[in-house]
């Protein structure tokens, strides 16, 4: 159900926003599904993502556990995985100061 939001192609805050949530909660599981959601997504989808993502990532509050998170999912046994949290921590080094 969360991917499905993650991947909301009528409402591009929703995928905004969730992916936020998502990233702020800083779990593996949670940024698991922002992974899946990243391997499926089309471009427009995973801009709104990262916009998400990013969000969460700076600024006084932001979630370092992101990147740790992304790095155990790069060896998840789910290939799609492997590839959105590849994805991911591009992001997160792009957030870097």
């Amino acid at each position: 159900m969360l991917v499905g939001l993650l991947l909301d192609v009528e409402d591009t805050a929703v995928t905004r926003q969730t992916a936020e949530a998502l990233a702020r909660v800083g779990t593996v599981a949670a940024v698991r599904l922002i992974a899946l959601a990243v391997a499926e997504a089309d471009g427009n989808q995973a801009d709104w993502l990262q916009t998400g993502v990013h969000d969460a990532l700076v600024g006084p509050d932001g979630v370092p556990g992101v990147a740790a998170a992304c790095g155990k999912l790069t060896r998840d046994q789910e290939e799609a995985v492997r590839r959105g949290a590849a994805e991911l921590l591009a992001w997160t080094d792009d957030t870097r100061c």
